[in-house]
């Protein structure tokens, strides 16, 4: 008997612009709040060192040393 099914093709919806623009902004907002807690050290650190001891408690939280 011979085989008869035959494959119907599935629609893949396409992604829009907007969506493609709001997962980019948010992966870059991510991204920085990611460097600023557990990375900065450098330059921005250094102005009286604000942002070390705002973000340090945030730091032990999360288990990332800072000293």
């Amino acid at each position: 008997m011979p085989n008869t099914q035959t494959s119907t093709p599935v629609a893949v919806p396409a992604v829009s612009p907007r969506l493609l623009a709001t997962a980019a902004g948010v992966t870059g907002v991510m991204l920085l709040l990611a460097y600023l807690v557990a990375f900065d050290q450098g330059g921005l650190s250094q102005s009286g060192m604000y942002l070390h001891e705002l973000m340090h408690d945030g730091r032990h939280l999360l288990g990332v040393p800072c000293h």
